[in-house]
């Protein structure tokens, strides 16, 4: 049975908005599907061939979950449970339970756990062990951060340690590789067959610090407002980019961060909070309610002359909520408008986890302007709805600034979003399979496009904005055209 969603929700999320109730109300069901797709793990481990998941696996999985409720009953009832609405804050366990890379983690396990029974290839079993060890990670982590003292063995993967919000250790084997982990009072000591032992010590926050070199901490900047919580930018954990599967097609894969990349980072995203500001409240607001985790992505290659890396892209996955996928930005108002952009696939992907908005099927066969390729009715909605928030955005910023060269740069970016929604509005108005509240909601979608047009931006950035989609329009149609 699908949650309610009250209509006034509803009506915030079409104009591409959402007060504090509403992205409460989003978080709170993405949090209790997370822990229901946890809970689904267990249940396929259980119930598993023993040719696909051995005693051995189930074991050590039932071994870690005790170690994760023992962790639960150590730390105080105030501090497992939420603390402030507003703030989403939990305790160790909930907290690691519910960051965005449980998400793919889960669904890459149920894949496995789901193989028919009989023979299986060395490889699939090697990969789904892996897969639940990393659960034993997550649980030591949990543990180590309630006070409960503990030693187990975990597995480093292809010479990887990772532990979640604390760091990786490299190994002295390339390969998959046994590692004691024994936590007392705030120290982790991590032994490795024939090498010394390494001692890291636990801090509040992310990332924890030791002097051996092949320890590297994790990282995360800061809260994007004085009081707000940090977040994490993770080039570490095993699962924070598609693992098996197709990729994206326009995202480059994952990259480790050097200390000059960190800094690019960092100078950028101290700008954000202040570049969000112009574009309306609503859209800081969103980022400190939905934004969990960054995770740098390379430059994606061929973006530049002979082939060098150099363009920027990014994304967000619907199975890891709150986590948003970005090449390095070059400036905090770019980074602003990459999360503005991100953060409405994310507020409708979890709208549409709540109800159904259309009934539409996957045919790719829809002009959109962003987009060299047929999209479906979905992808459409799902582009029209982040380029609408960005026309809003740019709009606002535009009508804010006073400075001549950033407000026309503001203009030029306004025109060709609100021209390439409107592109596209007839197709998701005129739709049949549309549900009452799928109308309702793009109702609301072409109400922000019009008050939108009773500001429009300069005749000139407005006819270049029109060009611009009229040629997009005839290359996609000489594209589809059958050869002659």
């Amino acid at each position: 049975m699908l949650p309610v969603v009250p209509e006034r929700a509803l009506l915030e999320l079409g104009r591409t908005e959402g007060g504090p109730d509403t992205l409460r109300l989003l978080v709170r069901d993405q949090h209790t599907r997370r822990l229901l797709l946890l809970r689904a793990v267990l249940d396929a481990a259980e119930a598993a061939d023993a040719g696909v998941c051995s005693a051995g696996a189930r074991g050590r999985l039932l071994e870690d979950w005790a170690l994760l409720e023992e962790a639960e009953r150590t730390v105080a009832p105030s501090a497992s449970a939420r603390v402030g609405a507003e703030a989403g804050t939990y305790g160790p366990v909930r907290a690691g339970l519910l960051h965005p890379f449980i998400g793919p983690w889960a669904r890459h396990c149920l894949r496995g756990l789901g193989a028919a029974g009989g023979p299986r290839a060395e490889r699939d079993t090697r990969e789904l062990n892996r897969d639940l060890g990393y659960f034993g990670a997550l649980a030591a982590v949990a543990a180590a951060r309630s006070g409960v003292p503990f030693e187990v063995r975990l597995t480093a993967r292809d010479g990887v340690l990772t532990l979640p919000s604390l760091g990786s250790l490299r190994t002295n084997v390339p390969g998959d590789t046994q590692v004691r982990v024994v936590h007392r009072r705030q120290r982790l000591t991590l032994g490795q067959v024939g090498e010394a032992d390494i001692v890291v010590h636990l801090q509040s926050g992310i990332g924890a610090w030791s002097c051996a070199a092949a320890w590297t901490p994790a990282y995360a900047l800061p809260g994007l407002l004085p009081d707000s919580d940090p977040v994490p930018l993770d080039d570490l954990d095993p699962y924070r980019t598609v693992r098996g599967g197709p990729r994206h097609h326009a995202l480059s894969g994952p990259v480790t961060l050097d200390d000059a990349e960190r800094k690019r980072w960092l100078h950028a995203w101290s700008g954000t909070a202040s570049a969000l500001g112009p574009g309306g409240e609503h859209r800081l607001a969103e980022a400190l309610s939905l934004l969990r985790c960054l995770v740098p992505l390379s430059a994606p290659p061929g973006s530049e002359p002979g082939g060098r890396p150099g363009g920027s892209c990014s994304g967000t996955r619907r199975e890891a909520f709150g986590a948003v996928l970005s090449t390095t930005p070059p400036t905090p108002t770019t980074f602003a408008a990459t999360l503005v952009h991100e953060l409405q696939h994310t507020k409708l992907s979890a709208l549409c986890d709540m109800l159904t908005l259309h009934r539409a099927g996957p045919q790719a066969r829809y002009f959109a302007p962003w987009r060299p390729d047929p999209r479906p009715y979905d992808g459409l909605l799902q582009g029209a709805y982040s380029h609408l928030a960005l026309a809003d955005f740019f709009q606002r910023h535009a009508l804010a600034t006073a400075h001549p060269a950033h407000r026309d740069s503001a203009w030029a970016q306004h025109a060709r979003y609100q021209e390439q929604v409107r592109a596209v509005l007839p197709i998701l108005v005129g739709s049949a399979d549309l549900t009452a509240q799928g109308r309702q909601f793009v109702d609301q979608m072409v109400a922000v496009h019009e008050r939108l047009a009773g500001r429009p931006a300069p005749r000139g950035q407005a006819a270049r904005a029109a060009a611009y989609v009229k040629a997009a329009r005839a290359l996609w149609t000489q594209r589809r055209a059958p050869a002659e």
